[in-house]
């Protein structure tokens, strides 16, 4: 992540170099003046107030070029020496390069004033930066103005004319996204919207103080979530379906999105939304960022490459066998048995006998442990373990989050915390389960339920994710995109032929046994 100061010239944005803020950029040409209302020096009832120079201040901004321009409907404010805010009574009506305001009220008794711009859904003398920002085309920030850009400055007054001149500062910082992959499975979908969370508040609503004329966010208005819309509306168009993920290296042209944000210190996490529309599928890629302090007229690149991650399709095992369940014919080896969607019939070469590799361990004591010898489950929670992972991990359902297995788009897991965090929350315990029992002698089982809301952006740092791989059964694949099932290190201590393992659906975690002869994950827990 990058980040860019806007320089103090210029409406305090020349530095940018492109990032299209809604209501004025700096153009090396000139253009011409538009107006609504008028704006003549002789009206003894209305003062003039100059954007900077004529020809070089402007707000929006292009992010390659640099240039800046007003935008239609950017009206600015000025408390008058009665202490009132005056709003100009005129306003672009196009992209201008420069703007001479025109504002009413008495302006003699000072050489300064204080000038605001509070966007294009400022209600008086106040303005919010909104929890739903939407942009409608790649690398264009023209929504700027209605979602919560503001700024401020100081207007001086300019020698032998009723006029004053102000360079403009903007407040928010920015968030500039760029998003692009390598995965070809990708490559035909669209970003549809991004939705960042932090720890603090990034949506806010400030009002002007009558008194000290500064900006004053008030109590208890702020949201810690903001979804920046990437879709257009309009049926047809180029971007009805949202932003292209074509490129794959940053492209701020192809996909750049662009959110307004309180400044402030956060921790952010930034869900990316994408769209197989082909498929119909919609899902998240996650990307979490350390607290960082967000300044105030600032951008900060948000780069991000959004490569599903991939869990691949040969850790299915009987448990505690010595190869994989379809070892030598994994689904991408040159003869392939293992099927890779639930729509395909069963494969009749399963492992079916202990002259297998690929077969169960089949020992048994009654009543005593016998945990896992092999490489594939000796490494896993034992049941104990399992237990704390499922009543003290605080198992929570994310039905969107974006993964590949088996050349195939799927999505859906549930998120636990790590061992790390339940053994500093005196959660956890190799010798006894949640109950005070040894599970791997007595044989017990239960079930917890499930939260549906994601961990916190402060708190993401503190889980870990599994996704719902599902399992094998007799050769055929089952709940793959459903259900996750994962082994454990521990036999089932009243049965030769089961074994304990994870079960997770949308709403509960299980523990309980299952077949030594299903083709469950074998994945280490984090």
């Amino acid at each position: 992540m990058k980040k860019y100061l806007f320089k103090t010239q210029l409406l305090s944005l020349a530095a940018l170099c492109g990032i299209v803020l809604a209501f004025a950029s700096c153009a090396n040409e000139d253009v011409a003046q538009n107006t609504t209302g008028p704006e003549s020096d002789n009206d003894k009832n209305l003062t003039a107030f100059v954007a900077g120079d004529e020809v070089m201040t402007r707000t929006s901004l292009d992010y390659n070029s640099g240039n800046f321009y007003w935008e239609a409907g950017d009206y600015i404010y000025v408390k008058d020496d009665n202490g009132v805010l005056q709003k100009s009574s005129n306003a672009p009506t196009s992209k201008v390069a420069s703007f001479k305001y025109m504002v009413p009220g008495k302006f003699t008794a000072s050489s300064s004033y204080k000038v605001y711009y509070l966007g294009k859904n400022s209600s008086d003398n106040s303005v919010t930066i909104s929890t739903n920002q939407s942009q409608t085309t790649p690398d264009n920030t023209v929504h700027f103005g209605t979602v919560g850009d503001y700024g401020t400055a100081t207007a001086n007054k300019v020698s032998s004319k009723q006029q004053f001149k102000f360079e403009l500062e903007h407040q928010p910082a920015y968030l500039v996204f760029q998003p692009y992959t390598s995965n070809t499975i990708l490559h035909d979908c669209y970003l549809t919207k991004v939705e960042v969370s932090s720890d603090n508040d990034i949506a806010e609503t400030y009002t002007v103080n009558p008194t000290t004329g500064s900006l004053v966010a008030s109590s208890g208005t702020g949201a810690k979530q903001i979804v920046l819309a990437t879709q257009d509306p309009t049926s047809g168009s180029t971007y009805n379906n949202g932003f292209p993920l074509t490129n794959n290296s940053a492209s701020v042209t192809t996909n750049g999105a662009y959110m307004v944000i309180k400044p402030g210190t956060h921790t952010l996490r930034v869900r990316y939304w994408v769209k197989d529309v082909a498929t119909d599928v919609e899902g998240t890629i996650t990307k979490t960022y350390s607290s960082t302090a967000y300044a105030s007229n600032t951008y900060y690149d948000m780069t991000a490459d959004l490569n599903v991650k991939d869990y691949r399709g040969d850790k299915y095992y009987m448990w505690d066998a010595q190869q994989n369940y379809w070892s030598g014919h994994e689904w991408n080896s040159a003869n392939p048995w293992q099927p890779t969607l639930t729509s395909q019939p069963a494969n009749p070469n399963y492992p079916q006998s202990n002259t297998d590799l690929r077969y169960r361990n089949e020992a048994f004591t009654y009543g005593v442990d016998n945990p896992a010898t092999h490489t594939s489950c000796k490494d896993l929670p034992n049941v104990n373990e399992m237990t704390w992972y499922a009543a003290k991990g605080d198992p929570r359902w994310d039905a969107d989050e974006l993964w590949t297995t088996m050349g195939h788009l799927y999505k859906g897991g549930m998120w636990f915390k790590k061992k790390s965090v339940l053994q500093a929350e005196g959660n956890y315990n190799t010798e006894k389960a949640v109950d005070g029992t040894d599970w791997r002698t007595n044989g017990s089982g239960n079930s917890w339920s499930a939260s549906q809301t994601l961990p916190s952006a402060a708190d993401a740092n503190k889980y870990f994710y599994l996704p719902v791989l599902g399992y094998y059964y007799s050769g055929q694949l089952y709940g793959v995109g459903d259900y996750g099932n994962y082994w454990s290190s521990s036999d089932f201590p009243r049965g030769s032929y089961t074994a304990y393992y994870l079960r997770f659906g949308s709403d509960d975690v299980n523990v309980y046994s299952t077949g030594r002869t299903n083709g469950v994950r074998a994945e280490a827990f984090q």
